[in-house]
């Protein structure tokens, strides 16, 4: 039986949730620079295969050892197959064929899906009419920030529907990875074991479908993105994710989706000077009153 969760998060799960569209954000930068000297999957491969190493130093020198039940290791397989494998390869395929701000609204629809995933599957994430409200009124804020795509990019209707079976994988990821509270795993350790696993199936791929790995042609601008992208958009964040999704849920989890075009957008008037438009601040407050009627404390009382 899975343990219930607080559905109504408060000022850490917030901060936490914040933290983890910045790193999963940041992610998108590291890539565009990786992309330049590497190929997609093998980009990937690093990415997971760095963070598990980062995430087994950390775990081994905290005093924690890898599970040894049978059991927890084929969940984290279901994990690391849901959460990593299916949805990276598919993301990486749809965007060589459509650009990132629609492959970015089509990600999005990942909480949708989860409130409706998680609403079936799991009794204590029942998906509400005020649920559900707080999701379309949080997407419109993510459409308006973006803007709307031209969804006419070529042949892209595979690449426009590998992103949302990509985001519905995700919203399977969050409900199946709520089991890891029942086995008493450490965050860290359900986070190190399902990256290495990921890195065991997603290996094989990139070497046969990108070729080995030629260092001598990488540039150290690469290997900084690299880096950045294992250690701090995946190693750290997957902890952040598992221990939200221990404590807020599936539903809560994935809002991070909404915030993650927050991030990138405030991210780049901070440091790269970008100007934040109207437009954005309009998509921001949307995004904000989503998340108010989501966690529906505020909006319940007024009713009353």
């Amino acid at each position: 039986m899975t343990p219930t969760i607080n559905t109504s998060m408060g000022l850490y799960e917030w901060a936490m949730l914040f933290v983890l569209s910045v790193l999963w954000g940041g992610s998108f930068f590291f890539v565009g620079v990786a992309v330049a000297d590497l190929p997609p999957l093998t980009i990937v491969t690093l990415r997971v295969g760095i963070a598990a190493i980062a995430l087994w130093s950390i775990a081994l020198v905290l005093g924690h050892r890898p599970p040894k039940r049978v059991e927890i290791w084929v969940a984290l397989l279901g994990m690391g197959l849901l959460n990593n494998v299916i949805p990276f390869v598919l993301i990486v395929w749809g965007q060589t064929q459509i650009s990132s701000g629609l492959a970015s609204i089509l990600n999005a629809t990942s909480l949708l899906f989860t409130v409706i995933v998680a609403g079936m599957l799991l009794p204590d994430e029942r998906a509400t009419p005020l649920k559900i409200l707080g999701v379309v009124i949080g997407f419109s804020g993510v459409v308006i920030m973006i803007g709307v795509p031209s969804m006419g990019e070529g042949d892209s209707t595979l690449a426009q529907s590998a992103i949302i079976v990509a985001a519905l994988f995700y919203a399977f990821a969050g409900v199946f990875g709520r089991r890891f509270r029942v086995m008493t795993l450490q965050p860290i350790v359900t986070a190190a074991g399902q990256v290495t696993v990921s890195t065991l199936m997603i290996a094989p791929i990139a070497y046969i479908v990108d070729g080995p790995l030629v260092i001598a042609d990488t540039s150290s601008e690469t290997w900084v993105a690299i880096l950045g992208l294992a250690i701090l958009s995946t190693a750290i964040a997957y902890v952040l994710y598992f221990k939200l999704l221990e404590s807020a849920g599936a539903s809560n989890v994935l809002m991070v989706v909404l915030l993650i075009p927050v991030s990138a957008i405030l991210l780049g008037a901070l440091f790269l000077n970008e100007t934040v438009q109207a437009v954005h601040i309009a998509g921001m407050l949307l995004i904000g009153l989503g998340f108010s009627v989501i966690d529906g404390r505020l909006w319940r009382r007024n009713i009353r």
